[in-house]
């Protein structure tokens, strides 16, 4: 087995090399993830570094910028060890208008030195647009991403999105540099149509949400609950909801038997998304060291054999699924 993370890079225009798995930073205190601490979110960081991650995702809105800040205080002294990804568009949204508040480039600048501010940084390597579908202020986020980027306040940029429409809008001009996307065994949807689109058009992939929110950890049953500040709450109080939990469930158990001896279904949930030639890096949630450790344990196996793909594909065909989060 590999003993160190792989570094590769993300897409063919940023210049970054990032680790093949990164760490993903929404499930901070404040977030939608139920009970959270800021010492594990801190440790789990420092576990990352240890094993060789260096990519590191987070937005302004997650917990309220309280991420940003976190993970500001864990670069303190030693920027240079991180690659990091930031994303805006969701702060004072406007839902009956279907538009965000940054309506010019300045507005849009500042909410990004806002960002800066909170990670105690001059400049992010990548910004994203968190809002994903195409809205009356698109133009706007393209525009100011671009002066971002030539400013030095950003090094790359993109969306984070799963619909093809607004990343071909991005990319209307071939300098949409990074998709995130969410991508899993129980989501293959963008395998059909955008990550072979990305690979043509040289754009780096960040394939969030490769345990489809906590499902391909298989620590769930029926009998699951979650707490009330936990969004999954909704998958056992709702009707709807608890029917697709089910048969996710039922999915689930079906993998079990594909995963090799020695491996967690969820190291085996991120090896299958890390094996798509599109996919740049992988950034799994950790709240605490021991899941960061897991998740930079599944990026020293090696990528999915033949075999184990055919499984997967008998229970979950190419292209199937569907997706487990509306972005």
């Amino acid at each position: 087995m590999e003993t160190q993370l792989h570094l590769g890079p993300l897409g063919s225009r940023t210049g970054l090399n990032i680790s093949t798995i990164g760490t993903g930073l929404w499930s901070v205190a404040g977030s939608e993830w139920g009970p959270a601490d800021d010492e594990g979110t801190l440790e789990a960081i420092e576990a990352s570094l240890d094993l060789g991650i260096n990519f590191f995702d987070t937005a302004d809105v997650y917990g309220g910028g309280h991420s940003e800040e976190l993970l500001g205080r864990a670069m303190r002294g030693r920027r240079e060890r991180f690659v990091v990804a930031t994303k805006i568009g969701w702060i004072e949204f406007d839902g009956e208008a279907g538009k965000s508040q940054y309506d010019t480039v300045d507005k849009l600048v500042a909410g990004v030195e806002d960002s800066l501010r909170r990670l105690g940084t001059d400049y992010v390597d990548v910004i994203q647009c968190h809002i994903f579908f195409t809205e009356p202020n698109t133009p706007v986020f393209i525009e100011g991403f671009r002066r971002l980027k030539e400013s030095g306040k950003v090094r790359s940029w993109g969306i984070s999105t799963g619909e093809l429409g607004p990343l071909q809008a991005f990319n209307a001009d071939g300098d949409c540099d990074v998709l995130q996307i969410d991508y899993s065994i129980l989501n293959r949807i963008p395998e059909t149509e955008i990550l072979p689109y990305c690979q043509e058009a040289g754009i780096g992939v960040i394939v969030r949400g490769p345990l489809a929110m906590g499902l391909l950890a298989d620590k769930y049953d029926a009998s699951a609950t979650f707490p009330d500040n936990d969004f999954r709450h909704n998958w056992i109080e709702n009707p709807e909801q608890n029917e697709q939990f089910l048969q996710d469930l039922d999915t689930v158990a079906a993998l079990r038997s594909a995963v090799p001896e020695g491996q967690t279904m969820a190291q085996f949930a991120i090896r299958f998304v890390s094996s798509h030639p599109a996919v740049s890096t992988a950034i799994p949630g950790a709240r605490n060291a021991r899941q960061a450790r897991s998740n930079a344990a599944s990026g020293l196996l090696p990528r999915l054999s033949g075999e184990e793909s055919r499984h997967i594909d008998r229970i979950v065909p190419p292209g199937g699924g569907r997706k487990i989060w509306p972005a």
